[in-house]
């Protein structure tokens, strides 16, 4: 089998979804860290340092471009797997019982995965991007902390931003565990303890996210 075969073959693809999901994972814990220096409640002058630490960083930088790399190739792979299972499912399948053969995530995996998808997108554009603008075509005097401040002071934005966090929820609770199996990690004494950490890893993780926004909008934080 050559390398095109096996990474086009179902194999394959549930090895890519492995590892760039326990990537994906690993970047999420820095994430959330940054994120978390806005419980410090200064005025954002701690969470200022962190953001401009990490835009400005020559090595994170180049981290973001496997960081993009990754996100869209486990899109596409999550995308084609979830049509490649659809298609081998009998028709019966959804007539029936489908609650019987099959988890809820499992037949609204598309739905979610188009939600966290839609949320990234919306995400990206009020602080990624805005961000880079004013790293690059601004007076790169950026205030990551304001601009935050004013997307959550828009009820409907936290409402979405909300419903992003929850879909994040159940895709780690699903695919934190998913990952190492995809990657052969799967035996009767280690996977009960991954399941453990990952639901333990997902409460957090998303707790903590979901906060930000809350709290904001309600000038917890201020």
């Amino acid at each position: 089998m050559t390398w095109k075969q096996f990474f086009t073959s179902s194999l394959g693809k549930k090895y890519i979804m492995g590892l760039t999901g326990l990537f994906l994972i690993s970047f999420l814990i820095v994430h959330v860290g940054v994120n978390s220096c806005i419980f410090v409640n200064d005025n954002g002058a701690t969470f200022n340092t962190a953001a401009h630490f990490m835009s400005h960083n020559w090595v994170v930088r180049i981290l973001e471009i496997g960081l993009f790399a990754g996100i869209f190739l486990h899109f596409i792979q999550g995308f084609l797997l979830w049509k490649q299972n659809s298609a081998a499912r009998p028709v019966k399948y959804a007539v029936n019982n489908p609650s019987a053969n099959s988890s809820w995530y499992s037949r609204s995996m598309g739905l979610l995965g188009t939600l966290l998808l839609m949320f990234l997108i919306i995400h990206l554009s009020h602080f990624w991007y805005a961000t880079k603008k004013d790293l690059y075509f601004g007076d790169d005097n950026e205030n990551t902390y304001e601009g935050i401040k004013a997307v959550f002071s828009k009820w409907y934005f936290v409402v979405i931003y909300l419903l992003g966090i929850i879909s994040l929820f159940w895709h780690l609770i699903q695919g934190f565990q998913s990952a190492f199996q995809s990657l052969g990690i799967n035996h009767k004494k280690y996977t009960p303890v991954i399941k453990v950490v990952g639901v333990v890893y997902s409460i957090i993780v998303c707790t903590l996210f979901a906060l930000m926004p809350i709290l904001m909008f309600f000038g917890v934080i201020n």
